[in-house]
């Protein structure tokens, strides 16, 4: 991905850009109405005066501005909510919601709209033929604000709850990964273990900023490493927390790179304040684990939550895949991958903590992972295997009841026992 078309993507995912959008499409669309009306020839009797217009347009604005202000402070309290209920990570989901960016958007626009025509009237702006135009205009106005005011109505019931921010966390986390499953090396090769494990050597790239790794220009990179002649090798991923120093990159030579070379590297790796979801699928899984973490917290004590964000994490995981056959589009840039066992350590390292104390947590935990066994087979024998040991040492920690123990103990063995009968 080119940085600049990441900025663009980022940019008009803002809410005051869709807002600015339609504004100005209701400026243009009032100005036509007067500039416009001329080129008519059809309409040359006087059939709607200043005052029916008015009216209309009157309401229009009125509505418009008290309906805006609502729908502000609804969106407000809903990103508020998300926050208290599931996770702070969460809203950027919410802001970056279609439907509630052109619902205010349309409202906004609506409002200008009504007052650059209120404007027009009153400085006789607008002719007989303008009038008219105008009038019909108003009409398709008010039948779009009716249509989005049906839409907001609907998309209320939800928006902001629990349940719908989990589902668009989940999605967006789940659209994460399958395109890097799709593209598990970002769209370059594959960085060998050999090279992975070394030390880095001269030729290395620091990070001058602290931050958030966003996203990587591998365009850039290739076009980089064909001009010097040599691969170049990622060290870290989207998702990645650096420090000014942090190695970003390194190129495969023993000497080191030119100054104009390393910050022409750097210029490729977006580094931010906070991660995001689009290449990052590391970051949706430890949100929603987090929300499985807070629902387990004294102050809620809502298991159940936790239950349903587990069998979400099974869903999300269950696409990952090794078989993928990508072919590299940036072949002299190398990749590290993605981690299976870092995935599942996201998933229920923080629930099995968090919840060792209450044994329904600790069985579906072991059921959980079992599934993941059962669905996927071998590939997922080891890290899964890991994480139901860290569980039940937990469990070992926290229940008291022996019984309850045991029930975790023989839910680890069936697992166990699963995974063997995967070979």
């Amino acid at each position: 991905m080119h940085i600049w078309s990441w900025h663009l993507g980022q940019f008009f995912n803002k809410i005051w850009v869709h807002i600015a959008l339609y504004g100005v499409a209701g400026l243009v669309v009032a100005l036509l109405a007067a500039f416009g009306a001329p080129l008519i020839t059809l309409f040359q009797t006087d059939l709607i005066s200043t005052e029916a217009v008015m009216v209309l347009l009157q309401i229009l604005a009125s509505s418009m501005l008290a309906v805006t202000t609502f729908s502000v402070s609804i969106m407000l309290t809903a990103f508020g909510a998300a926050a208290s209920s599931a996770t702070p990570r969460a809203t950027v989901l919410l802001q970056n919601d279609s439907t509630t960016q052109q619902v205010l958007a349309s409202f906004v626009g609506a409002f200008v709209f009504s007052l650059v025509s209120i404007s027009g009237l009153q400085i006789a702006l607008y002719g007989a033929a303008g009038r008219l135009v105008l009038f019909l205009a108003t009409l398709v106005v008010l039948a779009l604000v009716v249509v989005q005011l049906v839409r907001w109505i609907g998309h209320l019931a939800d928006y902001g709850r629990l349940a719908d921010t989990v589902n668009r966390l989940e999605d967006a986390t789940a659209d994460a990964l399958r395109t890097r499953m799709e593209d598990p090396f970002l769209g370059g090769a594959p960085l060998p273990a050999a090279l992975a494990h070394s030390s880095p050597g001269a030729a290395i790239v620091p990070s001058h900023v602290t931050g958030y790794v966003q996203t990587v220009d591998m365009g850039g990179l290739q076009t980089i490493a064909e001009r010097l002649g040599v691969p170049l090798a990622l060290r870290v991923l989207p998702g990645k927390f650096v420090s000014e120093q942090v190695v970003l990159a390194e190129a495969c030579r023993a000497l080191p790179l030119a100054e104009a070379d390393c910050a022409a590297i750097q210029g490729c790796f977006v580094i931010g304040r906070a991660r995001n979801f689009e290449q990052d699928p590391r970051f949706g899984i430890l949100s929603m684990s987090e929300i499985a973490s807070r629902a387990l917290s004294p102050g809620i004590n809502d298991p159940g939550t936790a239950i349903d964000i587990l069998g979400r994490q099974v869903r999300l995981l269950s696409l990952w895949c090794d078989d993928t056959k990508a072919k590299p589009r940036f072949p002299d840039v190398l990749v590290p991958p993605l981690r299976l066992a870092d995935l599942i350590q996201d998933a229920f390292a923080a629930p099995a903590r968090d919840g060792a104390g209450t044994v329904e947590i600790g069985l579906i935990v072991q059921k959980r992972l079992a599934a993941l066994v059962q669905a996927k087979g071998r590939a997922f024998e080891g890290p899964v295997i890991a994480m139901s040991e860290h569980a039940l040492a937990h469990a070992r920690q926290a229940l008291v009841l022996p019984q309850e123990l045991q029930a975790i103990e023989d839910a680890a063995s069936a697992l166990r026992d699963l995974a063997k009968a995967a070979h």
